[in-house]
């Protein structure tokens, strides 16, 4: 494989990595709560963060965002780096360096969770929330941090099927492991960050989430596929092979 196919596979993955994350927030599981979240870490109301706010409450909104993120990072970004090593281990081990069967494994399970949400197939333990819930928010800052701690711990039933693929594609890459991990979160805290100043234009994007969310689970379908078959190189030849042609024909 030349380098700049090696760039391009590295390229795809770290789409799919991002819109894995983009989808999780707009999931059904968290963008509909998304305000209430905000309201609870804030301690303003919804009614007052879905109407105009002042540089204030801008402010506030944007630190307690950016708190809640680090804490859902930490969390993400730690399971993923021991998905990468446990995925490491396991190819040196039994497997070699090619991690076929781990790849073939990972594209088996996106395909299972991209079904699954999707909801072509029922999973009953995957529809439990273990969310961990506080009866009372802990005082300012420091508070928000650990309630996105729980928030990255809980296991819902939309987040959980997508960042487990996440999680199974780092073990599948343990070169690129933690990258895509970290992807996965970049693209959950980009809408986060821009919709906590426009919160009152969740409801447009709450009434097409289903829609959102079956085009998101099949392009985890496709994923699974070209993963368990091995066809990543192919398609990064052909996206390759589509670039050049294009600059040639400009450059003509």
């Amino acid at each position: 494989m030349s380098m700049i196919e090696a760039d391009t596979m590295l390229l795809t993955g770290m789409f799919l990595a991002m819109g894995a994350g983009v989808l999780s927030f707009l999931s059904p599981c968290v963008l509909p709560i998304f305000p209430a979240y905000m309201s609870y870490i804030t301690g303003i109301s919804v009614k007052e963060l879905q109407g105009n706010k002042n540089v204030q409450i801008l402010r506030q909104l944007f630190a307690h965002s950016l708190l809640f993120l680090l804490g859902v990072s930490l969390v993400f970004i730690s399971l993923g780096a021991g998905a990468s090593l446990l995925g490491q281990w396991v190819q040196n081990l039994l497997f070699g360096d090619s991690g076929l069967f781990i790849q073939r494994i990972a594209g088996i399970f996106i395909i299972i969770m991209g079904l699954f949400i999707a909801g072509w197939i029922n999973i009953p333990f995957l529809m439990r929330e273990h969310r961990f819930h506080s009866r009372k928010k802990q005082a300012g800052y420091v508070g928000t941090f650990f309630v996105g701690l729980g928030f990255a711990a809980g296991w819902t039933p939309c987040i959980g099927p997508i960042f487990g693929s996440i999680l199974f594609l780092a073990a599948s890459n343990p070169g690129q492991g933690i990258f895509y991990t970290f992807l996965y979160v970049i693209g959950f805290a980009i809408p986060f960050l821009v919709l906590t100043l426009f919160i009152g234009k969740t409801r447009w994007i709450v009434r097409h989430s289903n829609i959102i969310m079956k085009i998101g689970a099949i392009m985890m379908i496709i994923m699974g596929i070209v993963l368990f078959f091995g066809w990543m190189p192919f398609i990064s030849g052909f996206l390759l092979d589509l670039v050049e042609d294009t600059w040639l024909s400009r450059l003509g």
